[in-house]
């Protein structure tokens, strides 16, 4: 989870690759009517995600029923987005990948071929609620450092939690 630009596909598309895991790039399932708005720079509000999250709750859901990981990349910005994506499912853990603003402004300002735009990020920093010790199932990681070392973190943290080493 993260905002746009904080690394989600490139870190999780490299950790499903070592580990052998599930992947679905939760921007796949977006209603078309979203990614519309937001090729328009149009940012979503609650109302446009709704039904998005619940189809990514759904896919975590069947993937966890036949793959040992999975990992499903999305915003996941606000605590209640993450609780629907939580829903019924039992074994649902959050990575998030952390940066400040002016990183990821300056990656975005990079990125060719993508919908999400640089001057909609402010809108997702805004919405963005930082996981707090309650969400127990949230892992911050801190991606201000080499694109290695935030692969290399995550993948131990994923370790940590299934086991899988």
């Amino acid at each position: 989870m993260g905002v746009s630009g904080s690394g989600k596909s490139v870190v999780a598309k490299q950790i499903a690759d070592n580990l052998n895991a599930a992947f679905l790039d939760g921007d796949f399932l977006h209603p078309k009517a979203n990614i519309l708005k937001m090729r328009s720079g149009i940012p979503l509000n609650d109302e446009d995600r709704l039904p998005w999250l619940n189809l990514i709750s759904n896919a975590a859901f069947a993937m966890s029923n036949v793959n040992d990981v999975s990992i499903i990349i999305c915003s996941a910005l606000k605590q209640q987005y993450r609780d629907i994506i939580r829903g019924e499912n039992e074994n649902i853990h959050f990575i998030y990948l952390k940066g400040s603003f002016a990183v990821i402004e300056q990656r975005l300002a990079e990125r060719k071929g993508h919908y999400q735009k640089s001057g909609m990020l402010q809108s997702q920093f805004d919405t963005l609620e930082e996981p707090t010790a309650d969400e127990k199932d949230v892992y911050a990681i801190n991606i201000e450092q080499s694109l290695i070392d935030v692969i290399n973190e995550t993948t131990q943290v994923i370790n940590s939690i299934c086991n899988c080493e």
